[in-house]
């Protein structure tokens, strides 16, 4: 079978593996959408921590059953299933209080398990043993199925921030991630929904699609001062950043409203992970300043939910469809913020 390989910064293979065969515990699938990320574009740039090369990239997974192990009980060949990322262990101390998105001892497929830029990849013991697993539902294309990882870390980072009825939301980020947290927070019940991105063209081309009630370009001017104008003086209820931009988490705080929300869902380049925080701000206002990072097994499967039943519409925010052979073309239009979603088909 084909794979795509990390190996080290700039040297991405397209490689020949053997067909995986299951264990007792485990099952294989043939992979028929892998989405593209963000994260896929700092890999291949600068690698991971967490990741030790060489290894098959992909963690935005979609597929059909082609081997059940023979200890593995309820799923069988021919099965469409979409696969977790980020895998908890389910027994340390963040795991037992419920908080299995923070787990110390996570795991991933595509960093510590070959992931699904492959032909056949396969389903760990671990991913089984948290319920890792998702039957996708038959009226669900793959591709859509796929985008149930990244719409589960967006449904932690709303639940941490508490984005419900009658919010104004702002989103600053307007690709695939930013796209995601506009619908999901009108699927939660937010009144307004603003989307803010520096790159206008990106702006427009994802606000055709997700139509926020207000699109504001943050090269044309103060984008604080344009959502208290928005807002009556009053300010977002909630702010997400939804770009790996301190500037953007400063300003976030700037704009919400008292009693506010800002959600630091972007993480930040290592070497510039400082910002400047108004604490004035925050301490008179009652701000609050929140942290995500990732998702649950619980998230992705209440995220495939939410795309099964239109809650959450996904399939148009694919602009790219593309073969394995040209993965590395799928990487440089995330980066190069030419499209909302690329999908891997092997």
């Amino acid at each position: 079978m084909r794979v795509a390989r990390f190996h080290a910064p700039g040297d991405i293979r397209l490689e020949t593996d053997p067909d995986p065969v299951a264990s007792d515990d485990e099952v294989v699938i043939r992979v028929r959408a892998c989405s593209t990320c963000g994260t896929d574009v700092k890999i291949s740039r600068s690698g991971h921590p967490n990741m030790t090369p060489p290894q098959v990239m992909g963690h935005e997974i979609a597929g059909e059953i082609t081997q059940v192990g023979r200890a593995v009980d309820g799923w069988a060949v021919g099965d469409r299933v979409q696969v977790i990322a980020a895998i908890p262990d389910g027994t340390c101390r963040e795991c037992r209080a419920g908080h299995p998105a923070v787990c110390r001892n996570q795991l991933s497929m595509g960093y510590q398990f070959p992931g699904g830029f492959a032909e056949h990849m396969i389903v760990p013991r671990e991913v089984l043993a948290v319920d890792g697993l998702n039957r996708i539902p038959e009226a669900l294309s793959f591709a859509e199925a796929s985008l149930a990882e990244p719409l589960a870390c967006v449904l932690n980072g709303q639940e941490i921030a508490g984005v419900g009825d009658g919010d104004t939301v702002v989103v600053i980020g307007a690709g695939p991630i930013g796209c995601l947290h506009v619908r999901l927070a009108r699927a939660r019940g937010a009144e307004r929904v603003i989307l803010i991105d520096l790159n206008a063209d990106r702006l427009a081309a994802s606000a055709d699609i997700v139509k926020p009630d207000l699109a504001i370009a943050a090269g044309d001017g103060d984008i604080v001062a344009r959502v208290l104008e928005a807002t009556g003086g009053d300010g977002a209820d909630v702010v997400i950043t939804a770009a790996a931009s301190g500037r953007a988490q400063e300003l976030g705080l700037q704009m919400l409203a008292r009693r506010g929300r800002l959600s630091l869902f972007g993480g930040l380049p290592k070497d510039a992970a400082v910002i400047a925080l108004d604490a004035n701000l925050v301490h008179y206002r009652e701000l609050s300043v929140l942290g995500v990072n990732g998702s649950s097994p619980a998230h992705n499967a209440e995220a495939l939910r939410l795309i099964a039943t239109g809650a959450v519409p996904v399939a148009d925010l694919i602009t790219h469809r593309l073969p394995l052979e040209q993965v590395l073309d799928a990487i440089e239009l995330v980066a190069r913020g030419e499209a909302i979603k690329v999908t891997i088909e092997p």
